[in-house]
């Protein structure tokens, strides 16, 4: 298979290999390297205009729709010029069909070295953690295609973890250090499954980030906690670290239900 998640068809248009195919219906993308290009896209965005010293400090994502593993189109404009805070938009298409929407906040950069803290703890790097492999709880290309490192043992509902993969994102494009971060970070919902997902379904509806700071490197730090509520909602949460340290949190709203039987 081809070493990316996307291979690039013109400007606007992308086509998604096996590798990004989903986990509840490999016939679907998952979200993750999707909302890795989605930021991507940004970036390409904002590369074709002047710079403006911003960095993106928070993007959310709404999924409207099926997520089909083919040819998707991502077009980005900005609704809150400034030019020390700015609000993007990107919205990406399937079959001419909008299925997520995503706005991501620029805010200025400062420096703020003499007063920053509040971050917590580093979590243990993953440089001499053992593997673990998602292939025996969650089908698809997507979770073939990631090296997972535990930090402590998994219990339902809860879950720390290092994660990272060696596919590029779009064929032949650098991605950027934030694009291909953000390209693992719906991972989240299935490091920590609260039931089998062979009995409910938990998918997520939403992914908002909030970033204090840039993350670097190609590790991506899982600190979640997965709580289902008692009628019919759920609540990802993960503290998101890169090897230095804690870089911001994530959130992801679920859907709970049983699998018919």
């Amino acid at each position: 298979m081809a070493a990316s998640y996307f291979e690039r068809i013109d400007q606007h248009r992308y086509k998604p290999t096996a590798h990004a195919s989903g986990a509840w219906d490999t016939d679907d993308m998952h979200f993750s390297p999707l909302g890795g290009l989605v930021v991507h896209a940004i970036d390409q965005y904002r590369a074709e205009r002047p710079p403006n010293g911003l960095l993106l400090s928070r993007i959310s994502f709404d999924i409207l729709g099926r997520l089909a593993l083919d040819e998707c189109e991502v077009q980005v404009e900005s609704i809150r010029p400034g030019r020390t805070v700015e609000l993007l938009e990107a919205v990406v298409r399937i079959a001419d069909r909008p299925v997520v929407r995503a706005r991501a906040w620029l805010l200025t950069e400062v420096d703020t070295g003499t007063v920053a803290g509040g971050a917590g703890a580093r979590l243990t790097p993953p440089d001499g953690l053992a593997g673990h492999s998602l292939a025996s709880v969650w089908p698809g290309g997507h979770c073939a295609s990631v090296d997972i490192r535990p930090v402590a043992p998994s219990e339902p509902g809860r879950g720390t973890v290092w994660i990272s993969t060696d596919l590029g994102l779009v064929a032949g494009e650098p991605g950027s250090p934030l694009a291909s971060y953000v390209a693992l970070v719906d991972t989240a919902n299935g490091i920590a499954v609260r039931r089998s997902p062979a009995e409910w379904m938990f998918p997520n509806v939403d992914l908002t980030i909030h970033l204090h700071r840039q993350p670097a490197g190609r590790w991506v730090g899982l600190d979640t906690t997965v709580t289902f509520g008692p009628s019919g909602q759920g609540l990802t949460s993960s503290v998101l670290h890169d090897v230095h340290g804690p870089v911001g949190q994530a959130q992801q709203m679920l859907t709970v239900r049983p699998l018919p039987r």
